[in-house]
């Protein structure tokens, strides 16, 4: 069973379609125990860093979140993915979960932000997520923050907006992907089977 969680962020129906449309059924919940128990973990989210982290806290989801991420399958989406991390600059300073280690900043200079549209990802290195997903593959953005891991060891894809960012992260059967994969079409679709597998393999 993928749990999908729910902390009152996010566009979690989007994403339930999505593995139903690559044949995989996902339950959204709150509820600790089904966290625990779930072969793999999902955390989507849409909006802003310290009110997720609030919600998450709010809602008693914070440790078993740390727990899972480094037990099982486990995939951050869109703001999900900044939230493995260990803090953010975005309106003032807050703590993440602290899974992956580096921080979340926001995006500087002459280009439009938010970042909204399709863009490329570069891949850095083969990842079982990533498999059959193209180098120079287009997935759909929607984000003004990026992650900055410390360990470049976790970038497994980056994308060019200004700057190159970690669009793609991961180790071991952890993983964050900064763009929605349930607008991505068969690139996204494709992650998501990927994940999907990951989980039916332990």
């Amino acid at each position: 069973m993928i749990a999908i969680v729910d902390y009152g962020m996010g566009n979690l129906r989007s994403v339930q379609k999505a593995f139903q449309r690559v044949g995989t059924e996902a339950e959204i919940t709150s509820a600790v125990e089904r966290l625990r128990r779930a072969d793999g973990v999902v955390l989507p989210g849409v909006g802003a860093f310290g009110e997720a982290m609030a919600n998450l806290a709010q809602a008693g989801l914070v440790a078993v979140l740390r727990q899972v991420a480094r037990e099982r399958p486990f995939l951050g989406i869109c703001l999900g993915q900044q939230l493995l991390f260990e803090e953010s600059e975005e309106m003032g300073h807050h703590e993440g979960l602290g899974v992956l280690p580096g921080r979340v900043a926001r995006f500087a200079g002459p280009l439009k932000v938010p970042h909204i549209g399709w863009n490329q990802m570069h891949i850095v290195r083969p990842s079982p997520i990533l498999a059959g997903v193209a180098d120079g593959a287009f997935a759909f953005f929607a984000h003004s923050h990026y992650a900055v891991p410390s360990n470049p060891a976790v970038v497994l894809a980056t994308t060019d907006y200004g700057v190159s960012f970690a669009s793609v992260v991961g180790r071991d059967y952890l993983f964050g992907i900064q763009f929605h994969p349930e607008k991505s079409q068969s690139v996204g679709l494709t992650i998501l089977a990927n994940f999907a597998g990951l989980t039916e393999a332990r």
